[in-house]
């Protein structure tokens, strides 16, 4: 009987890799937010009410770190199911020697 136990470490690093990108993903979106809301506030003329600008910049912070927390956990699923993989392969080659 032939385990393929290749898959559970792909699929755990390929998952620890899109938690990664999420994470400088919402990394960028807090940056451009700030900066957004920086040079929007000081460049508004005096008809529009800067609290707009600064509205919008709370809520795509928000979402950014809900983003970020959401990739922490991924990250930490996929590790865990890393250590599961090599695990399992260490009891396998145990097991067989």
């Amino acid at each position: 009987m032939l385990v393929n136990i290749q898959s559970p470490f792909s699929n755990g690093i390929q998952g620890y890799q899109r938690a990664v990108n999420s994470v400088a993903d919402a990394a960028l979106n807090i940056s451009r937010a700030n900066i957004n809301a920086q040079s929007n506030a000081s460049s508004t003329p005096a008809s529009v009410n800067p609290d707009q600008f600064v509205d919008a910049s709370k809520k795509t912070v928000t979402n950014s770190l809900i983003q970020l927390k959401e990739a922490e956990l991924h990250a930490g699923a996929n590790v865990k199911s890393i250590k599961t993989a090599d695990d399992m392969l260490g009891t396998l080659i145990d097991i067989r020697v």
